[in-house]
């Protein structure tokens, strides 16, 4: 069954891997997607199964903590890491890590909302 087209307009932040809003399949590859995101534990639960947009729902908290934590690494690091007898080199090597981490976790975020937002939209009960 083809399902009409949303409103939601594709975001530069839209996943390249979730196919357009209202495309043939675009739900089951949104929801693939997600299940990326989350722990590989949560792929055998049934509400999440049945119902991407809770599985959005969890993605999205999941990629929050995800950003905070790799926020704590970095805020962190400076002077946490010496104490390991890392060298200097390592120190600033692992800092910029965090910080690409960082942006690359809050783009992620971004592409989730858009998702959530456009399985939202698609249905009640979705």
């Amino acid at each position: 069954m083809i399902m009409p087209l949303t409103t939601t307009r594709i975001s530069p932040d839209w996943p390249c891997q979730v196919k357009t809003p209202g495309s043939y399949d675009w739900e089951r590859s949104a929801a693939k997607w997600l299940r990326e995101l989350v722990p590989a534990r949560y792929a055998s639960y049934p509400a999440l199964l049945r119902h991407p947009v809770l599985l959005a729902r969890h993605a999205q908290i999941q990629v929050q903590h995800e950003i905070r934590v790799a926020r704590t690494a970095l805020q962190t690091a400076r002077a946490d890491l010496p104490r390991l007898g890392l060298p200097e080199s390592v120190i600033e090597h692992t800092i910029k890590m965090y910080a690409a981490e960082v942006l690359q976790l809050q783009h992620i975020a971004r592409s989730v909302r858009a998702v959530t937002e456009a399985l939202a939209e698609s249905g009640p009960g979705r």
